[in-house]
């Protein structure tokens, strides 16, 4: 797993089957197991006490060329920055994800997704 994720251009599955000792073919099948757990991340959802805020993420108008504020910047506030919603398991892990929009619709479904009823 080490060569999968500190790897930056990845790893074939022929280099994790000299490194470890087993045939290429297992090695390919670990490889995308690994790469598809990385992928969806955690199966697991959060217990306990768990904090859950949004926020919205974007660059300052005022740090943009002029050309691109005026393409990008049409309002103030967080009209033009992508609502982002995030999870704080105390003393745990911490997750992120984006939504599109605000609105309960758009935020239970996944709260529901990363957060363990009754917690």
């Amino acid at each position: 797993m080490w060569q999968v994720v500190n790897c930056k251009n990845g790893v074939s599955s022929y280099e994790i089957h000299r490194a470890i000792g087993v045939t290429q073919k297992s090695a390919w099948f670990m490889d995308h197991r690994i790469r598809l757990a990385l992928k969806k991340g955690s199966f697991a959802k959060l217990t306990g006490e768990v904090e859950v805020d949004e926020s919205y993420i974007g660059g300052k108008a005022i740090n943009m060329h002029l050309s691109k504020r005026r393409a990008r910047i049409k309002s103030t506030g967080p009209k033009d920055k992508v609502p982002v919603l995030g999870f704080l398991q105390r003393g745990g892990e911490v997750r992120a994800a984006m939504v599109p929009s605000t609105k309960r619709k758009a935020l239970m479904p996944r709260i529901e997704t990363h957060v363990a009823e009754g917690s």
